[in-house]
């Protein structure tokens, strides 16, 4: 991973509603579970649009996935996107 991409990932998590929504994803994608856009502005209490728009950020920095599932378009955290994200933060900051 380089600094650039490092960088995408950090500012797609340094919103407190993005890391709101990552509390509310499940870590797998099972029809128990799902979260839709719906589900997740209800919860954060945000319009479905700019709902919307935080998923595709978090979506665009690799953090989530999503699919076409149980009718709806799902949304979960990409744990091992998410522990590279951790690991290369690590990195960058023990190295001093």
């Amino acid at each position: 991973m380089d600094l650039d991409t490092l960088a995408k990932q950090l500012w797609a998590l340094g919103d407190p509603v993005r890391l709101e929504i990552l509390r509310i994803l499940p870590a797998e994608p099972t029809c128990d579970n799902a979260c839709n856009v719906s589900t997740i502005a209800e919860r954060i209490g945000l319009s479905q649009p700019a709902t919307s728009h935080h998923l595709r950020i978090l979506r665009q920095a690799g953090i989530i996935t999503n699919q076409k599932k149980c009718r709806d378009m799902i949304y979960w955290v990409d744990l091992e996107a998410a522990a590279a994200v951790r690991e290369e933060l690590e990195e960058v900051l023990l190295r001093s």
